[in-house]
């Protein structure tokens, strides 16, 4: 797995840095494991709570804008289904991100980014402006993705994405291991280029309820003036469902289409 930076889409120009990165780590540490053996019972309550959601109409501030959405580790795009039918009721273009179940990257992961831009670029057309949403691993596609793609991003939403840490900050580095055959990634400049949000607003939703990764995990450790962190009261495996996740999500891209609008 290299660790040099992302190579550039031909369609797009060079991604310029917003800031430099703190070296300070962040102490943090794995979930306590009774936070993580009640992520299903609280999952399913916060299912529940999506199911009296589901009874308002939500406001209709999408325009039409295409919407991406990663699924997380070991899930497919049914996984987070509430969340982009959520969108489409909004009024957004909500699409699943076309790759079936989500079992990490294959081989050279430039090489592999690579190839899911090249996918991309067909499922969102003809749209020229997109938003990434991605739920765990997923936004770490969303992220890097959108390096690539930053002359088209708006904005990119993570949910529960341990984009600033290691496998040590996560309870689910055996599934890696069990789904891809390998070890999750560890290579310090690996993390460091992962941490580096891109160079568009990006927004990352964490709960300190998680029982899957590090909360603190889920925060940006530099200055990064387009870059911010938003607290939810969730479960890791209830984030694609639970309704303040849902809120926060179309409120975020709402409100940057009014701000393109205006």
């Amino acid at each position: 797995m290299t660790t040099s930076s992302l190579p550039l889409s031909p369609k797009s120009g060079a991604a310029p840095l917003l800031a430099p990165a703190t070296t300070a780590p962040l102490p943090r540490r794995r979930p306590a494991l009774s936070l993580l053996a009640s992520e299903p019972a609280r999952a399913t309550m916060e299912a529940w709570a999506a199911l009296m959601h589901w009874r308002k109409t939500p406001a209709q501030i999408g325009a039409g804008h295409t919407v991406v959405l990663f699924p997380g580790l070991g899930t497919d795009g049914l996984t987070l289904w509430p969340l982009r039918r959520h969108l489409e009721r909004s009024g957004f273009r909500a699409l699943d991100w076309g790759q079936g179940k989500n079992i990490g990257p294959r081989g050279d992961v430039d090489a592999w980014l690579d190839k899911l831009a090249d996918a991309l670029h067909d499922r969102v057309a003809p749209a020229r402006d997109v938003s990434f949403v991605g739920w765990s691993l997923g936004g770490f596609y969303a992220r890097e993705l959108a390096k690539r793609w930053h002359d088209r991003v708006h904005h990119v939403v993570t949910i529960g994405t341990p984009f600033n840490g290691s496998v040590d900050d996560t309870n689910v580095g055996w599934l890696f291991r069990l789904l891809n055959g390998k070890e999750a990634p560890a290579e310090a400049a690996l993390r460091a280029r992962l941490a580096e949000p891109p160079p568009v607003p990006t927004i990352s939703l964490y709960s300190r309820r998680d029982g899957v990764v590090s909360w603190e995990a889920c925060t940006h450790g530099g200055c990064w003036p387009l870059a911010r962190d938003i607290e939810v009261q969730a479960s890791h495996m209830g984030m694609g469902w639970a309704p303040e996740v849902l809120n926060h999500v179309t409120g975020v891209l709402g409100c940057r289409r009014q701000q393109v609008a205006a």
